[in-house]
């Protein structure tokens, strides 16, 4: 079986990227512009756009014969090493994309070493819980919020802090170690957020299983047993590890931007925007290679944790999550009222009348202060509340529809799942951009495109558990059909924890697509959007900090609502907890009193030597 998998997966992956690199040759004729007109403003700015000048360049580049003949000379080069010559520059791409290409690989490197300390921290925590015999997830209040800092926000606040007020490191450039920290630290905060809340809920279902009580009754230490409780929990969450990995990379264009760093998200959208598309070309093959590595890293990591337990069937069938405690519904809560006082207090005033002074600083008339035209930000971030949370939370429900049912056929999505990953929402809003124009519509659609890839990733892990389940394998031995398989036993497993993923994403949702409003990919002014706010406020923030901390506010108050919200454990009674997920029949239970066979996937007997 492995090898038809191994040819499905190839395929996939070979057809994804061939779709995405023809998409983008074709990008001047699906615009509908021609980009001579581009190519004479870089090179002659002193011609005229006469058609001689214009047919001369059409000449030049081969844009008379069409975009099939471009692209096929562009393939044949790339078969001899040769990526093209830029259309800009007329100078090769080749040498330039693999030195941006290393800049941003360090980046990613310096950004994981970050999310891997702040992981590690958020899951500390559920291992005491753990080991102390009282498993269960927390709000998440500190993930929540660090996974709602919006990237450009963050890396605009360390800029200001870091390099203007305390001269720690250096403002801009890429010249030493010293000038990767406050990007790495921008990246890698959300980025660990984003996995430690992830892992620590895996961590905390793990230590919930049977297994767990055996390993104790037969004697194994704490270390060794939080290990094997690690090891459990890893699986699930490793393809969403590979793909933090690779979005790390193509979602770094801001913060490149900010710090001036010449990294590969910089110069893909440079590209983009100049309709360079040999250097476009080359940089989202680039993208999309580093895509395809670090997915099949992490699904060969999967595998080795995991191989022995889903060869054999051996699975472990967690136990229902308690009942929440009082403190986990009151976070919620207080995030809700809060929010709730800033949409009905901002839906009392006027957003769009500039009738303050320009940056007047927060008082009883303006809670929020003024920005910088004079309005009012508690009436622009309440009204901003509805065509912010409501777009990313449809946006989030399209993409957890599209995850859970891509996730469900692994195979044949590898492909499309690692290329949606790797493109970022700037590179996608450009595309759509071209071909529907800049719009509120166009935006959402930019950022379902590329942003369903994690769920579905999370739900095909899920789901590959579950079928190796012992209860499961052998249904299909009882005579239970497939459609029966997937709606009364896998899809009860995976909808929990895939939609407490999805709520994660709202804040990131929300900010992507102000991010392409910011770009005129999206919504224009006066918009009350809040990325909106954040992107005009950011120029303030050294004089005015009350311009970014009105919208940075309300979108953490929202992002720790839909997280600590989706982690409260609702049920009427002890027996009511198994509602709605997949039982272990008894006559197919492991024996909790054989430690050598009840035992957690890969981790083998707590009493055999190492």
């Amino acid at each position: 079986m492995r090898g038809p998998a191994f040819i499905k997966t190839a395929a996939s992956r070979a057809a994804a990227l061939f779709a995405i690199v023809v998409l983008i040759g074709l990008l001047p004729w699906l615009s509908g512009q021609s980009p001579e007109y581009t190519i004479l403003r870089a090179r002659y700015a002193d011609r005229e756009a006469t058609d001689e000048t214009l047919g001369m360049i059409r000449a030049e580049l081969g844009l008379d014969r069409g975009p099939v003949h471009i692209f096929l000379d562009w393939a044949g080069g790339l078969l001899r090493g040769d990526m093209g010559n830029s259309w800009i520059t007329n100078t090769p791409v080749g040498p330039g994309t693999l030195e941006t290409l290393g800049v941003s690989v360090t980046l990613m490197a310096c950004a994981v070493a970050v999310a891997t300390v702040v992981a590690t921290a958020l899951c500390v925590p559920s291992v005491i819980r753990g080991l102390a015999g009282r498993p269960g997830r927390g709000s998440g209040v500190v993930a929540a919020a660090m996974t709602a800092l919006p990237e450009f926000l963050l890396a605009a606040m360390l800029l200001v802090v870091g390099a203007v007020w305390q001269g720690w490191f250096p403002p801009y450039g890429w010249q030493g170690p010293d000038h990767a920290v406050l990007p790495a630290l921008a990246l890698g905060l959300p980025a660990g957020g984003l996995i430690g809340r992830l892992l620590s809920d895996a961590i905390s279902l793990a230590f919930a299983e049977k297994w767990v009580a055996t390993w104790a009754m037969a004697g194994a230490s704490r270390a060794r047993l939080a290990a094997a409780v690690l090891r459990r929990a890893l699986p699930s969450v490793m393809s969403q590890i590979g793909l933090v990995l690779i979005g790390l990379t193509g979602g770094a264009v801001a913060v490149e931007k900010v710090f001036a760093i010449p990294g590969l998200g910089r110069a893909v959208l440079g590209a983009a925007s100049a309709q360079d598309i040999p250097a476009l070309q080359a940089g989202v093959l680039a993208l999309l290679l580093l895509a395809v590595g670090a997915g099949s890293l992490s699904a060969a990591a999967r595998y080795h944790l995991m191989g022995a337990a889903l060869r054999s069937g051996t699975v472990p069938v967690p136990d229902s999550p308690g009942r929440s405690r009082r403190r986990d519904v009151a976070v919620p809560l207080v995030a809700a009222g809060a929010l709730l006082l800033i949409v009905v207090a901002g839906f009392l005033r006027d957003p769009f009348t500039s009738s303050h002074s320009r940056l007047a600083g927060p008082g009883f008339e303006l809670p929020f202060g003024a920005d910088a035209s004079g309005r009012d930000l508690l009436a622009r971030v309440g009204h901003g509340a509805v065509s912010t949370l409501g777009t990313a939370l449809l946006v989030v429900l399209a993409c957890l529809a599209i995850g859970m049912v891509v996730g469900l056929f692994p195979l044949a999505a590898t492909g499309p799942l690692e290329v949606a990953n790797a493109a970022p929402p700037i590179l996608a809003g450009l595309i759509v951009a071209v071909v529907t124009g800049p719009s509120a519509e166009g935006a959402a659609i930019a950022v379902t495109l590329v942003s369903w890839a994690p769920l579905a990733a999370h739900t095909a892990a899920l789901a590959q558990e579950a079928r190796a389940q012992p209860h499961v394998k052998i249904l299909p031995v009882l005579g239970v059909g497939r459609v029966r398989v997937l709606w009364r036993y896998i899809l009860p497993a995976i909808l929990g924890p895939v939609f407490r993923h999805s709520m994660l994403r709202v804040p990131g949702i929300a900010l992507a697509l102000a991010a392409l409003g910011f770009l005129g990919l999206g919504p224009h002014q006066p918009s009350p959007e809040w990325g909106l706010i954040l992107a005009e406020g950011i120029n303030y923030v050294e004089r005015a900090p009350w311009a970014v901390a009105a919208p940075a506010s309300a979108l953490i108050l929202a992002s720790i609502l839909a997280v600590s919200l989706s982690s409260v454990t609702w049920s009427r009674s002890q027996g009511s907890r198994s509602e709605g997920r997949p039982q272990q029949p008894t006559s197919f239970a492991p024996d909790t009193a054989a430690p050598a066979r009840n035992h957690a996937p890969g981790t083998g007997n707590p009493r055999q030597k190492q």
